[in-house]
């Protein structure tokens, strides 16, 4: 307490020391260490080095009083108790998250890729609050209008192929799965007319929903008859392939046919709308029921959803021998009709044509083989394969 008299310019109440002055004691719960002045300077100022004091029981009076205006004050330093490491909480906090990182395990080449997919995460962030917030985009924006992203299509591409080799080598979740899917079909039908229009409207977005609904009927097949989306273990036999050059491409040959049916259609804003847009609806309801009805009857009469128990004779089927894919040129077919773009169409047609056509010889090959003459009397029933009372 002596420190805290000698170190403050508060006169301490009732304290009788120059010219009987009062001031009041001042409760400080910390240690004060008070140096004075060096030697020289001690007969001038009157004071006399000390250490701090414990309690306010030892009070004394420096033997010296205080000349009135000194310009010359003590030197007073406060210092805290030490706390040691264990007891810091900042320091607790630092160490239980090095424990929580060292117990991950991760590589160096792990945090490498996540570094990079964080930052493009970042990026795709600051592109996406930039576009928010410019005044030209909400000007021209609505529902089906959209001023096209091409970092969004660039992005959605990388992280497909990245998938895409995760499923190649049967290491693919659902997820990955479905950003595979999600990659091919918006390069199918909205890069396009996005490119060639500078902007999206109406049929693209729906064609990107529907493409989805459409080739997700065999998951849901799965979901509804076994309660997850994996394929099961099988006879490899039912595995119909073709070459690989292929399946090369008839892919590539699709896509092409996807964007010459943008390049050939007119402009997004041309096309017509109201009644004119009943049809196209109706062909994406028939092609929707169509591979829905076709999947279900295949399955009820298959084991494992791929190996065919029976000849299926009911539902499409019952008007051609292989529905499936003919929904699935009739999916095309709609989408070139909904850009109005035929020339488009009777290529992406005449592809399908070709290619499902080897598969499906192959595919009846099989059938007979397992089947024999119930098949051959279904063949002779039904006698086209893709399109009724054609061929």
């Amino acid at each position: 307490m002596e420190a805290v008299l000698l170190c403050s310019k508060v006169v301490p109440r009732g304290t009788p020391l120059e010219g009987n002055r009062k001031f009041s004691f001042r409760h400080l719960n910390k240690h004060v260490i008070c140096n004075s002045l060096p030697a020289a300077s001690r007969n001038t100022l009157s004071l006399r080095s000390f250490d701090a004091i414990k309690g306010p029981s030892s009070l004394r009076y420096p033997p010296y009083p205080l000349r009135k205006g000194s310009s010359f004050l003590p030197r007073c330093s406060i210092s805290t108790s030490t706390v040691s490491d264990s007891d810091n909480p900042f320091l607790s906090k630092f160490r239980q998250l090095l424990n929580k990182v060292s117990q991950l395990k991760v590589k160096p080449f792990d945090a490498v890729k996540l570094t990079l997919l964080l930052s493009i995460f970042a990026l795709a962030a600051k592109k996406i609050v930039t576009l928010a917030f410019n005044p030209f985009f909400w000007m021209y924006f609505s529902w089906t209008w959209l001023f096209w992203p091409w970092f969004i299509a660039l992005g959605l591409a990388g992280y497909g192929i990245y998938c895409f080799r995760k499923h190649w080598l049967a290491q693919a979740n659902a997820f990955e799965q479905l950003g595979v899917v999600t990659s091919l079909f918006t390069w199918l039908t909205l890069v396009p007319p996005a490119y060639f229009n500078g902007y999206l409207e109406g049929w693209p977005f729906v064609f990107f929903l529907a493409y989805h609904y459409f080739f997700f009927f065999n998951v849901s097949v799965r979901k509804r008859l076994y309660g997850d989306h994996y394929a099961r273990n099988h006879d490899p036999k039912w595995d119909v392939e073709t070459p690989l050059w292929s399946k090369v491409l008839f892919g590539v040959s699709v896509v092409v046919g996807h964007w010459l049916a943008a390049f050939e259609g007119p402009e997004l804003h041309r096309l017509p709308g109201g009644w004119a847009n009943v049809g196209i609806w109706g062909l994406i309801v028939v092609t929707m029921l169509m591979h829905y009805d076709s999947t279900l009857y295949l399955a009820r009469y298959s084991e494992k959803v791929v190996v065919p128990t029976d000849v299926v004779q009911f539902g499409p089927y019952r008007w051609v021998r292989h529905p499936i894919y003919a929904s699935t040129m009739l999916l095309f077919a709609a989408y070139c009709t909904a850009l109005r773009a035929p020339l488009s169409m009777l290529f992406l047609v005449g592809v399908c044509l070709v290619y499902y056509s080897k598969k499906a010889k192959m595919e009846e090959e099989l059938m007979v083989e397992s089947f024999g003459e119930r098949y051959l009397d279904y063949a002779d029933k039904v006698r086209h394969k893709f399109i009724p009372f054609v061929y």
